[in-house]
């Protein structure tokens, strides 16, 4: 139960305040820039043009413009978001797995580490370049451009990726010296800011007529326990225990407790739903604008249809695959395998070495086959309730998972502040005294 009495406490650690002042401080500055229109891009006829074709085509831009706060249709300096960077890093995460000199690299510890940064920078930028240049055809394409031409497309991509890299550089800095993970502090926002829009849409809808009270209320319901879900998903947790053997130095002895390591149902968070989202976004989006000069992408396009069977079913494939993909990455069984036989633990009934290793390895198969299944079923579902009921607005799996694992993992690193500085936490039901306080 969430404490509200207590979140008074944040405000009393000066470096907490810090942290979410400097947030709060890089959201608004990446709000500013998704309303400063590009020059010469005709926002009215855009508008209209996307209203006219929300349900064909159009509904592609639709759904990206989610995931920028709406900066996407709009044409603003920030219509590319975070997205070119987080497939920038996907990308360079896959080939590091493939390529030699770039795993090698990456267990070089923090020089390794900065070098591979660097390189996901410049693929962020090439990338940015090339969805750019692509929308500023669409756009001339469709007769959206006020002066078409060269100068136009050189002005449009200049500005979109200069915008790209900028909002990169913003989540950076989030990661660094405010709360929570920078790339989904930006998702979470641009989602976020989407929701008056969506319920104005809702009660502009039931007083039309087009959608009645009773379905909003089950529409608002359906969403309620799917968030319910996610919750109680993100929260669950495998304990395996383990028993650390006493050790007798001198006159002191070590060891001898039991304890526990948390192995989560969902060890890889929300990055698979974003690597998968983002993965298919790339051909979809690239293939909606040259649709227009080339009529082969015409075809394409119409496959990747959101409210397609193709796309969700590929959605599901995907989510499984970066499911595990991402836990090999996060965890090391040998490591941690290792570390534990060093230190005298074991888990009861398991060999240390080799065999604890491998008993590691078993429990996340498993958990990842749980957590992926969950993750796919919860990215399609959406799109199984909008095939039998209307509903006004564009609002995905993706999109509440990201939403719901953001905000758990921004108040789970606010309470450690908490908890760390002696303070009650507004997450937790226990009470802690401030040291030195009686």
């Amino acid at each position: 139960m969430v404490l509200l009495k207590n979140l008074k406490n944040i405000f009393a650690i000066p470096e907490l305040k810090r942290r979410l002042g400097f947030t709060l401080g890089v959201v608004m500055i990446h709000q500013i820039g998704t309303h400063i229109p590009v020059i010469g891009v005709n926002i009215p006829l855009l508008k209209e043009y996307l209203q006219q074709t929300s349900q064909q085509a159009g509904s592609v831009l639709q759904y990206l413009d989610i995931f920028t706060g709406g900066a996407l249709s709009q044409c603003t300096l920030f219509a590319l978001g975070i997205s070119p960077f987080i497939t920038a890093s996907i990308m360079m995460q896959l080939l590091q797995m493939s390529i030699p000199t770039l795993e090698e690299l990456s267990k070089e510890g923090e020089y390794g580490r900065k070098i591979i940064n660097q390189y996901t920078r410049y693929l962020a930028l090439g990338l940015s370049v090339m969805y750019s240049l692509s929308y500023a055809t669409f756009l001339e394409a469709n007769n959206l451009v006020l002066n078409p031409g060269l100068a136009f497309k050189a002005l449009f991509v200049i500005s979109l990726s200069a915008g790209a890299l900028f909002v990169m550089w913003l989540s950076e800095q989030i990661s660094m010296s405010g709360i929570g993970n920078g790339s989904s502090v930006i998702i979470f926002t641009g989602i976020l800011s989407q929701f008056p829009s969506h319920i104005m849409r809702t009660i502009g809808a039931v007083q039309a007529g087009s959608l009645g009270m009773m379905t909003a209320i089950g529409i608002l319901a359906f969403f309620i326990v799917l968030i319910s879900c996610v919750v109680f998903m993100e929260k669950g947790e495998r304990r395996v225990p383990v028993q650390y053997s006493r050790r007798v130095v001198g006159r002191k002895v070590y060891g001898g407790q039991s304890t526990y390591i948390p192995f989560r149902i969902n060890p890889a968070g929300i990055m698979p739903v974003i690597f998968a989202s983002t993965f298919l976004n790339v051909p979809q989006l690239l293939a909606y604008f040259l649709s227009y000069q080339f009529e082969i992408f015409k075809y394409v396009s119409d496959a990747l249809s959101r409210k397609g069977l193709l796309y969700n079913s590929l959605t599901f494939v995907l989510i499984f695959f970066f499911t595990y993909v991402y836990t090999a990455l996060i965890f090391q069984p040998p490591e941690l395998a290792d570390q534990m036989k060093k230190s005298g633990g074991f888990v009861p009934g398991i060999r240390p070495g080799k065999k604890t290793e491998e008993y590691f390895n078993y429990i996340l198969d498993r958990i990842g086959l749980i957590g992926a299944s969950y993750l796919g079923v919860l990215a399609v579902m959406p799109s199984i309730l909008y095939a039998f009921v209307y509903v006004p607005f564009q609002f995905g799996g993706t999109q509440l998972l990201i939403i719901v694992g953001v905000a758990l993992e921004v108040s789970a690193q606010i309470e450690s502040y908490l908890i760390e500085h002696h303070y009650e936490g507004f997450l937790s039901t226990g009470r802690l005294e401030r040291k030195g306080a009686m």
